[in-house]
């Protein structure tokens, strides 16, 4: 068999997993002592590591070219994905805007959660209220954005995180891109919303409940910049003056 080399290696991404990446960074970042492991078998058979002996005899890991190339992909690759999170995000946080209320975007909530309540801290990708002054009419919303599969499954069990939102908000909605996730395999007290090219399609609706900020919400809300409003720029239009409003009598 040939040597694997980053121009021969094409086929390695098929069975390079997010742990394998995640291996290959730190191995790149490290002295490169081995592991001797399943995961390190993997990447050596490869062609993404190779070992190196020293003049005593220690043996070392070192990231190959074609190792340094599947890093380099797995970034890119992540950094997509985060900029296709941000955008949903943005876009969800513009529509509650839209709809008259007022949004955040990545606050640390905390709130009681679990049969002996302990304090959890939340970080909704968006949490918003209406825009009044009569606290029974909040109606707080939590929405909670994946753009990838995985990162949906692995939310998904993540059961106290879930109970922190469903404590803060009288719905709780996932807004998932389309293709990614049917709305069944989303537990049933949460909303489901499908983001297609053009809108947000309601999958499922979320269930409503009843909900009270507590004070530390509050406090949250006080501390942190909501979203600016949709109309923001075309209000502000109204203030500018022209050249025809300064020469009016």
């Amino acid at each position: 068999m040939p040597p694997r080399t980053a121009e021969n290696t094409h086929d390695a991404p098929a069975t390079v997993g997010r742990a394998h990446q995640r291996r290959l960074r730190e191995v790149y970042r490290s002295a490169g002592w081995p592991c001797q492991d399943a995961l390190e078998i993997d990447l050596l058979a490869a062609g993404l590591l190779e070992r190196r002996r020293d003049a005593q005899g220690r043996e070392t890991l070192r990231v190959t070219d074609a190792g340094v190339v599947q890093i380099a992909d797995s970034l890119q690759h992540n950094r997509a994905a985060l900029d296709a999170h941000e955008a949903l995000v943005e876009r969800v946080a513009r529509e509650m805007t839209r709809a008259g209320r007022i949004a955040w975007r990545g606050l640390a909530l905390r709130a009681k959660v679990g049969a002996e309540p302990a304090w959890c801290v939340a970080m909704p990708d968006v949490f918003s209220i209406r825009n009044t002054t009569v606290e029974a009419y909040l109606e707080p919303v939590v929405h909670e954005v994946k753009v990838r599969r995985a990162d949906l499954l692995a939310d998904l069990k993540r059961e106290t995180k879930r109970a922190a939102y469903l404590q803060l908000g009288g719905e709780c909605w996932y807004v998932v891109k389309h293709g990614i996730a049917r709305a069944d395999e989303i537990p049933a007290e949460c909303g489901v919303l499908v983001a297609t090219g053009a809108a947000l399609e309601v999958e499922r609706p979320a269930p409503k409940r009843a909900a009270t900020l507590p004070f530390p919400v509050w406090m949250a809300l006080a501390k942190a910049t909501p979203v600016e409003g949709w109309h923001a720029e075309e209000a502000q239009g109204w203030l500018t003056v022209t050249d025809s409003d300064a020469t009016d009598p």
